[in-house]
């Protein structure tokens, strides 16, 4: 039977360092690296191990009391988010956020890959047979008549500029949400939803290509496309990190690891809704209009550095 001195003695130190990332997470673990999170959990994992041990040999001893409190603390750091934390907005932006994306990235580079794979794919194959975008993606007959005759259906945009912004933030959000909410589906639905849209915007670059049509296309794609593909490569991850807690919840219990996965997508689509505005507005006012495609690239690539330079090294100052 393990005594309270040997106990002390064989996990002391974890136990402080436990009390270290609680502390340092306040009361929000958004605050923690992702390395911190990962100790975190295996530290409250055995933690709870400690206590039921206690529990079990000496229940009224005061070890068995502070394990007690301990883990309590813990539990309360992992599965409750406080809204009293101050300069909450700040913090989300300046750590939050950032922290966020850079622990979750390798599921992103995962959605993207699953999109812009097959989007080449198709690409090349309806390039040399535009008949095949009615294969990859049913009802495509339309869009490729319209590309056929050289109608630029997008210039109706100028029509309504403030209404069509709306309509078309709406939209991607819809599709980021979309992305995201199939992570319950262990992910299925998420690859689904990047999968189409890639064979989707593949298969009309392909087809534009085909038919001396691209300048017209890119003209107009290229001053939103980055902020616009990345919203929905970040919210693809956001999915699929989704459906690996329930697949792999690693040292976490599958709630708990539930509980912070769904914590850091709630933080990753209120940032996508974000680009996703800013794509929406210059989809809207800047990508219709007869501006030269390079100006349209320059807004392009800037926006774009301008959002990874923030995601990537915000927040690395107290990291």
């Amino acid at each position: 039977m393990t005594t309270p001195d040997r106990q002390i003695r064989q996990r002391h130190s974890a136990w402080e360092r436990l009390e270290e990332l609680i502390t340092l997470a306040g009361s929000g673990i958004g605050r923690l690296s992702a390395a911190e999170l990962r100790e975190l959990g295996q530290l409250y994992r055995q933690a709870c191990t400690d206590l039921a041990i206690a529990r079990r040999d000496y229940p009224d001893h005061t070890l068995t009391l502070y394990l007690n409190q301990l883990v309590a603390r813990a539990h309360g750091v992992i599965y409750r988010y406080s809204a009293a934390e101050p300069n909450r907005v700040l913090t989300f932006f300046r750590f939050t956020l950032p922290r966020t994306f850079r622990a979750t990235w390798p599921m992103t580079l995962i959605a993207a890959l699953v999109f812009l794979v097959p989007a080449m794919v198709s690409f090349f194959a309806a390039f040399r047979d535009p008949t095949l975008g009615e294969t990859f993606v049913p009802g495509m007959s339309l869009i490729v008549e319209q590309i056929r005759n050289g109608e630029e259906w997008w210039l109706r945009i100028n029509e309504g500029p403030a209404a069509a912004s709306a309509e078309i933030m709406t939209n991607n959000i819809n599709v980021s949400i979309r992305a995201f909410a199939g992570g319950v589906t262990l992910g299925v639905y998420t690859l689904y939803i990047l999968l189409l849209n890639g064979l989707l915007v593949g298969t009309i670059a392909g087809i534009a290509q085909r038919f001396d049509f691209a300048a017209n296309l890119w003209g107009f794609v290229a001053g939103h496309a980055t902020l616009e593909l990345s919203a929905i490569f970040i919210a693809g991850g956001a999915g699929l990190q989704l459906g690996w807690a329930i697949l792999r919840p690693g040292t976490l219990s599958r709630r708990g690891a539930l509980v912070v996965a769904a914590r850091r997508d709630v933080v990753l689509l209120i940032g996508c809704a974000l680009i996703l505005v800013a794509a929406g507005l210059i989809e809207a006012f800047i990508s219709p209009t007869s501006l030269p495609l390079a100006l349209k690239l320059v807004v392009s690539f800037g926006s774009g550095a301008l959002l990874y330079a923030y995601l990537l090294l915000s927040g690395r100052d107290q990291e």
